[in-house]
């Protein structure tokens, strides 16, 4: 297969966004909208998007508001030239930044990310256990699902480090491992907005969509959860216009 044959390019936000991908690996998918819906930005701030990918939560957010800022963080040299190519393609600027979340504070500093200097970080980690989940064979594919002990707080610790006094750090995660998004948040972060996503109504949540304040103190608050395949038509209507980019998720505080 040749090199243009295994990239596609697919839809997003009803149209909106349009992004390259590779065909194989690692794919875009709900994931990353869910977690730029979910994620509050004004113009001005500094975004910053850990695990870009080809940039589809960062981009989609910038969709959403024009006027951030925004860099796209990816460990991938060849995922980070698709999200440059793809934030060009949709005009909408952004700096992609090859770099490992889990490097060190003067790595991040080289590449323009010095401590207390981002408004807002969000991030799709790698969540799934090794011990329970068989890794793709796809090098690529097996980074950007299975986690280590240590991805989660490695992570965290690099979005706290980034992040201004009272910065917002949003993410995903996988429902059954809420433990260890609290234990990751519980060093710099509080004011946590946790919204559990349930593929059907009745059945267990099967993410979380956290957002955290970097020296936050207000309670923790649990928020009614989101029906992502209810078939019910108000529920439907709701995931449409979020998934189409119409409407954001509320984490903030009401």
């Amino acid at each position: 297969m040749s090199e243009a044959a295994d990239i596609t390019e697919d839809a997003f936000l009803g149209g909106q966004l349009r992004l390259k991908q590779k065909r194989s690996g690692h794919r875009a998918g709900h994931d990353a909208i869910l977690l730029a819906a979910a994620t509050e930005a004004r113009p001005g701030d500094r975004v910053v998007d850990f695990g870009a990918g080809v940039g589809t939560a960062g981009l989609a957010l910038a969709r959403r508001v024009p006027g951030i800022a925004l860099s796209l963080v990816e460990i991938d040299p060849e995922l980070a030239e698709l999200a440059r190519g793809n934030a060009a393609a949709n005009a909408i600027a952004a700096e992609t930044i090859v770099l490992d979340v889990t490097a060190g504070a003067e790595a991040f500093a080289s590449n323009g990310l010095s401590p207390d200097s981002v408004d807002v970080v969000l991030m799709n980690p790698p969540f799934n256990d090794p011990a329970r989940h068989r890794g793709s064979p796809d090098q690529a594919r097996h980074i950007a699902h299975v986690a280590t002990e240590e991805t989660l707080h490695a992570w965290v610790h690099a979005a706290r480090r980034i992040l201004r006094s009272n910065g917002v750090l949003t993410l995903i995660w996988r429902a059954d491992g809420i433990a260890d998004v609290l234990a990751a948040l519980s060093r710099g972060f509080g004011s946590l907005s946790i919204l559990p996503a349930h593929g059907e109504a009745g059945r267990p949540a099967i993410r979380v969509l956290v957002r955290a304040v970097k020296g936050g103190r207000a309670p923790t608050r649990l928020l009614p959860g989101l029906m992502l395949n209810d078939e019910t038509r108000v529920s439907k209507n709701e995931m449409t216009e979020i998934l189409e980019g119409r409407a954001a998720l509320p984490l903030g505080e009401p």
